[in-house]
């Protein structure tokens, strides 16, 4: 959620930049919300006149009862202010939720340093290793990982349907040989190991930015006893990030730095692309997701941490790859700035993202009322979020496993 306070002071800004991050009706948006904030302002203080004036009204009544006077027009005035007030009080709150609607459906806003547009201006800002080049045509990692039974697709299928697989014998030995080597690196960095549920309540993805926009695009679940919506992970961002909503921390515990294993589940997967078979999507992927909350001022610094940390693990798995700066339109709406990791893959001819590092800047603490007390001033802030995959498996198992497979074969 945005600044309101940043909004009104800074309205042709913040339409600029949320055109920039491909919301075409911005200045409709940012229009409608400052002409609720000024209708729901104007009916709070009118109650609050109203109620005064009730006050003044009720005090009258005993010293009127004294002097043995009629009471009973005090008594409809006092109806009527009544009646007046609870029917102002539901159009406070009718007004409210439109507000509050408006600015959960606001993306976050581009940093500054950002290219404006899509995909076609993201930014490649540096490479590692070498391209791989064959004397021979490669096989998909699909018919690789088939031919030497490391995964079954076809069962995965008749299980689950289609976008899922089973990782079997030495493949399954590998895919969670590579999940401890996550694992692994993130605790002798420090980081806090995080196992969390893998269903989660409607207000996690509503902290996260998910909600209500993507709220279609996940696996809900019915709860049988009462009307509370539940749904399956897609990242363990979403209960990360949930970790202290509500909450006030303390300055001298920041930086809070999490990471966690989840399976992830995502009903936008399975693609049909020919290119796109196998592991590269699907339905049910591993991943392991690296979180921190800080300081605003130290953000830039925890983002950058994320990035080599991120860099790492793959320079540890020996891939060639890039790191890429996406421009304001690809960042997800919850995002600030957001950099991909991509590897290459050869038999698709080119690059796949593998690990995505983004800031949220105070964007998710705000909707989920997440802050800490400073101590110079014992003012309570907004903390900022950062994540990153540590990483996603779907992408790198299959490589890896053909990777190890080839070298065993030789």
């Amino acid at each position: 959620m945005l600044d309101i306070r940043y909004i009104k002071e800074n309205p042709e800004e913040a339409i600029a930049r949320l055109t920039l991050k491909g919301k075409e009706d911005a200045r409709e948006a940012i229009t409608q919300i400052l002409d609720l904030d000024a209708k729901r302002r104007a009916i709070i203080s009118e109650v609050e006149v109203l109620k005064a004036e009730q006050n003044k009204v009720s005090k009258s009544i005993p010293q009127l009862k004294k002097e043995g006077k009629d009471t009973a027009p005090v008594f409809a005035e006092m109806k009527q202010l009544s009646d007046k007030i609870k029917a102002m009080d539901e159009e406070v709150k009718a007004v409210e939720a439109d507000y509050t609607d408006c600015m959960l459906a606001l993306p976050n806003l581009p940093d500054a340093d950002l290219k404006p547009g899509g995909k076609e201006n993201n930014e490649p800002i540096r490479y590692f290793g070498e391209p791989h080049v064959f004397d021979f045509e490669p096989k998909h990692h699909v018919d690789l990982c088939t031919d030497l039974g490391l995964i079954d697709y076809d069962r995965g299928t008749k299980l689950a349907g289609s976008g899922y697989w089973i990782y079997k014998g030495m493949g399954a030995v590998l895919e969670w040989a590579l999940l401890n080597y996550f694992v692994e690196c993130h605790l002798a960095d420090g980081y806090e190991f995080i196992l969390p549920p893998h269903m989660l309540e409607y207000k996690c993805g509503l902290t996260a930015g998910q909600f209500p926009k993507f709220a279609d695009e996940v696996y809900k679940i019915e709860n049988p006893t009462d009307d509370r919506m539940h749904y399956m992970l897609p990242t363990a961002e979403a209960a990360l990030a949930s970790l202290y909503r509500d909450e006030i921390l303390a300055e001298a515990d920041l930086p809070k730095k999490f990471f966690s294993y989840t399976p992830c589940f995502r009903r936008e997967a399975g693609s049909y692309r020919s290119d796109e078979r196998g592991m590269v999507r699907g339905h049910q992927f591993n991943k392991v997701e690296m979180f921190q909350f800080t300081r605003p001022e130290d953000s830039d610094a925890a983002f950058e941490e994320l990035v080599v940390k991120a860099e790492n693990l793959v320079k540890g798995l020996g891939f060639h790859f890039r790191t890429v700066k996406l421009a304001a339109e690809d960042c997800s709406a919850s995002m600030a700035r957001t950099y991909d990791i991509e590897i290459q893959i050869p038999s698709m001819n080119g690059y796949k993202e593998v690990s995505s590092v983004s800031n949220a800047r105070d964007y998710q603490a705000r909707r989920g009322a997440i802050r800490f007390k400073r101590e110079a001033t014992g003012k309570t802030e907004f903390v900022h979020t950062l994540n990153g995959s540590g990483l996603a498996t779907s992408r790198i198992s299959p490589q890896w496993l053909s990777r190890i497979s080839l070298l065993t074969a030789a």
